[in-house]
């Protein structure tokens, strides 16, 4: 991994004041990362960025293996640990793992010193003694010390927690519940979503060549573009800031062309969220009808409303609605196509959002489903007959995808599945079930979890 100075103690300092928020907050990481990088305003260079994201993200994708090296090497339980020392260990053995190009001794040189200064002298003398000694006898208790319980030693080997690889080994089996662990620990690639309101995506593909490397064109989305690496940060780009694309992960693109909406419609994004897909939704619509986006945080509708001004889409309105609410919602209008992109446990986008596996709320599936059905339930008596309505989540749980829908379509007969669209061309692969539900999976398609159901309200 190409990592910047390796002697950036400021970067570390960043690093681990995120893990440490992380610990003490609910909020997201790209939230807590996007406040971090507004407090450091200029003082920190591109190299310095890509540091702290590089240790940030490392130690959220391998924290479960790295507490379990610290713990061979450690003279107390790991409870005893403070949380910031932990923190601190965790992305010393991070760094000696996996950024060769970090000096082992700068690492330990400035994890003492960090130690020192942000908990105690004592504090640095312990996580010097962990440090050292692992540097002695290089992970060989780790490596002969896993549990003799399969679901335990892949959780700790892969670096997920228990109870999801139990649930993945029920339904894939433990040799592809690893392939699927596997490919959520690679970093993903960058990949965007051209926006053919504006130019085709050969045309974006060679602006965007001197600046991305391993730059490929998505394999099911026809205007998808992926890459490793850009020289620069995305929002400095000039394709970027002539609206030429969105940053859009291939399966989330797919739900949009699922979705299918025709120009001159009339179509509602209900978790409308910064607009990822409701960028797509106008451009699938060549900028003729109307698009109502709602969301509860005025906050991120504002940030789409600024988005689909950069994307040159003109037919799309924004509206707080808040569908949690008891008292219901505002929503009076029909719509010819309405796409519910709903809250979920994001167990299908951990790739891209490690720091998932390790919030305790994301165990409670049920909780998600009776929300994810009660928006179901609000919304579809805004659907017009004959009309649309696309469920999707980035979720690759059953409670959430397969089961919200068979509850639906059982408490709603005037709806049903409908597999009358000629928005996708996709190959044979492994990418709708039966029932032509829509599930990829990352190690399989390469891409996020996602799963979508398109239902159809009867004349």
């Amino acid at each position: 991994m190409p990592i910047p100075k390796a002697d950036d103690t400021a970067a570390r300092k960043a690093a681990l004041d995120v893990l440490n928020r992380l610990d003490q907050t609910s909020e997201l990481l790209d939230t807590v990362l996007a406040t971090r990088a507004a407090e450091l305003c200029l003082d920190f260079s591109a190299s310095d960025r890509k540091l702290v994201n590089a240790i940030v993200y490392g130690v959220l994708r391998w924290r479960r293996r790295l507490d379990w090296i610290i713990k061979q090497y450690a003279a107390m339980p790991a409870s005893r640990i403070s949380p910031r020392i932990m923190n601190i260990l965790r992305m010393s053995v991070f760094q000696i793992i996996y950024l060769d190009r970090v000096p082992d001794f700068a690492v330990v040189n400035t994890s003492v010193e960090m130690a020192k200064q942000l908990v105690s002298v004592k504090s640095s003398r312990f996580v010097n003694g962990i440090l050292r000694n692992i540097l002695r006898h290089p992970l060989t208790a780790f490596e002969t010390s896993l549990p003799t319980d399969p679901i335990q030693s892949l959780a700790i080997s892969r670096s997920f927690p228990d109870w999801l690889i139990k649930r993945w080994v029920s339904r894939f089996g433990h040799g592809e519940t690893a392939s699927l662990c596997e490919a959520i620990n690679q970093i993903p690639p960058v990949t965007v979503r051209t926006n053919t309101l504006k130019t085709d995506r050969c045309t974006l593909k060679k602006a965007l060549s001197t600046a991305c490397g391993s730059l490929y064109p998505t394999r099911y989305s026809s205007d998808g573009l992926s890459f490793q690496g850009a020289r620069q940060p995305i929002d400095q780009l000039a394709a970027f800031q002539n609206g030429w694309f969105q940053v859009q992960d291939e399966a989330a693109q797919l739900v949009s062309r699922l979705l299918d909406p025709q120009p001159g419609e009339v179509v509602l994004d209900a978790c409308a969220g910064m607009g990822g897909k409701t960028g797509h939704i106008g451009q699938l619509m060549n900028n003729t009808g109307r698009i109502l986006a709602v969301d509860k945080d005025k906050r991120k509708l504002a940030m789409l409303e600024t988005e689909m001004k950069r994307l040159g889409i003109k037919i799309c309105q924004t509206r707080r609605e808040d569908l949690d609410a008891a008292e219901g919602n505002h929503l009076s209008d029909r719509f010819d196509r309405i796409l519910l992109d709903a809250p979920c446990s994001g167990t299908g986008v951990i790739r891209r959002n490690p720091d998932i596996k390790w919030a305790a709320g994301k165990q409670n599936l049920g909780r998600f489903a009776r929300r994810q059905l009660a928006y179901l339930d609000k919304l579809a008596p805004r659907l017009a007959p004959a009309g649309v309505l696309v469920y999707s989540v980035c979720s690759i749980e059953p409670e959430e995808t397969l089961e919200v829908v068979e509850r639906f379509l059982k408490t709603h007969p005037e709806f049903s599945r409908a597999a009358d669209f000629n928005g996708i061309s996709f190959d044979e692969c492994r990418i709708f079930d039966k029932q032509g539900n829509f599930m990829s999976l990352p190690h399989i398609h390469q891409m996020d979890g996602f799963f979508a159901a398109r239902l159809k309200r009867k004349q």
